[in-house]
């Protein structure tokens, strides 16, 4: 891997140093927290929901516990009533 080949290399190395993994799993693992860590709030909460929704919780469930893991988030998003993320959801 060239000195400038990803944008995050200095990540990709220090993943490389410290783990198992081949290059091309550790570009992979490295886009994935990206796209992980880049969703909006909007696309994480109706994520959460529809994995929630799909574990059998119900929405005063999911919106506690998903009200919860925003503040959590490694960029903190704004507090949202659960008002605000059905809102998300449903429109």
């Amino acid at each position: 891997m060239s000195q400038a080949s990803h944008p995050h290399d200095d990540l990709l190395q220090h993943l490389l140093r410290t783990t198992a993994l081949r290059p091309g799993e550790a570009a992979r693992v490295v886009a994935d927290v990206l796209a992980y860590f880049g969703e909006s709030t909007e696309e994480y909460v109706r994520r959460r929901h529809g994995e929630l929704q799909a574990r059998g919780l119900t929405n005063d469930q999911i919106f506690t516990r998903v009200g919860q893991e925003l503040r959590q988030r490694r960029v903190a998003a704004p507090e949202l009533s659960a008002r605000q993320l059905r809102r998300l959801v449903y429109g």
